[in-house]
């Protein structure tokens, strides 16, 4: 009997991939009608546990807020419903009499869905009723850190989708996560496509799988304010986002760029809506928690509010603080501020022209987060 637990991710894996071919096999003679019936039982299963497994998350992963993750399971849930729900994905769906020509979906086969711990059940969700919809099966891959809430996900949908007709194996959820065993999953010549979300290395590694995969890797997204930009608008929409769950969707921003004409009043409208400028020296404090020294992001500030993560860092700041801002003037990767922060920390530059300012913006995604 294997007692390894690589071993036994590995055989769990390739076990989860004939599972899923057997499966996929049989929903190939769903109609249209009962695939629809599928999925919107498994939209309807995520979204009346959306707020228990908001909770579930936050509690097991230390990341985000509970109010705003329940926001993200109601969006992958039933907005993401939504907006499939009418769309045909059996058989013909389109045809061209003049062309005398018909378009007919054909299904990728098995899918294999990873899932971060940065947006753990939401991801979970999304995934599987896209995979679903489509005709797949679906096999989850969750981060080790968030395994709980992504199996909570994975048996509420599975239990939703098998009540109204899947087949037995066409949703799985890997319950030993390894390197290993992700490894096997990656590889493995009966995977369709791989859907990666997840760090550097992860995307990287589905991108070289010999599979076809799409990745959502890291995202370092400047934002530029403009001298004809609404200022007070303009920093409620960064605030707001760089706020939403801590800071931890890789789409916020994680840098203010500004023109110098207008710095000043960018600066006033900051520190109005709860941003906080640190000094060189606090900056230098909490810079050195960003990053750890293999150049990768310190998991300890992920999803972290800023009282935390000043606290951690041995600064004081005022009550009400919502964002960190550090003034800076390069960009590299030896800066950690110039590059994805997963957490309310934002860098601030100041620019002579909107085309300076357009040129540091292109420079902080080629840093890091283009494409």
């Amino acid at each position: 009997m294997l007692q390894d637990r690589d071993l036994l991710s590995v055989q769990e894996a390739r076990d989860m991939i004939k599972k899923a071919r057997i499966a996929f096999e049989a929903a190939k003679l769903l109609s249209q009608e009962q695939i629809d019936k599928i999925v919107k039982a498994m939209s309807d299963a995520a979204y009346a546990h959306r707020e228990d497994l908001a909770k579930m998350a936050v509690e097991e992963t230390s990341m985000g807020k509970y109010e705003d993750k329940i926001i993200k399971n109601t969006l992958a849930s039933k907005a993401v419903y939504d907006a499939i729900k009418d769309m045909k994905t059996v058989g013909i769906v389109a045809e061209y009499p003049e062309q005398k020509m018909f378009e007919v979906a054909v299904p990728v086969g098995v899918v294999c869905g990873i899932v971060p711990c940065t947006n753990p059940t939401s991801t979970a969700m999304y995934k599987t009723l896209i995979s679903l919809k489509a005709g797949n099966a679906i096999i989850l891959s969750p981060h080790p850190n968030a395994k709980n809430c992504i199996m909570e996900a994975f048996k509420i949908m599975n239990q939703a989708a098998i009540a109204a007709g899947a087949p037995a194996g066409l949703i799985q959820c890997v319950s030993i996560p390894s390197p290993q065993g992700t490894d096997a999953l990656l590889k493995n010549p009966n995977i369709g496509i791989i859907l990666a979300t997840g760090g550097e290395a992860m995307v990287k590694a589905a991108y070289s799988s010999g599979n076809p995969a799409l990745g959502v890797g890291p995202g370092n997204g400047p934002s530029f304010i403009e001298k004809s930009a609404d200022i007070k608008m303009a920093v409620k929409h960064i605030m707001d986002s760089k706020t939403f769950d801590n800071g931890m969707i890789c789409a916020s921003e994680q840098s203010i760029v500004t023109e110098r004409c207008i710095k000043e009043q960018v600066i006033s409208e900051v520190k109005k809506q709860g941003g906080y400028f640190m000094s060189a020296e606090e900056s230098e404090k909490v810079g050195r928690f960003i990053m750890r020294a293999n150049g990768t992001m310190n998991p300890k500030i992920v999803g972290k509010s800023a009282k935390v993560i000043a606290d951690m860092a041995g600064i004081t700041i005022p009550e009400g603080t919502r964002v960190l801002v550090s003034f800076q003037t390069t960009v590299g990767k030896d800066n950690p501020y110039s590059r994805e922060k997963l957490c309310p920390i934002l860098a601030f530059y100041t620019e002579d022209s909107w085309e300076a300012a357009c040129h540091r913006s292109i420079e902080i995604l080629n840093n890091e987060g283009v494409g």
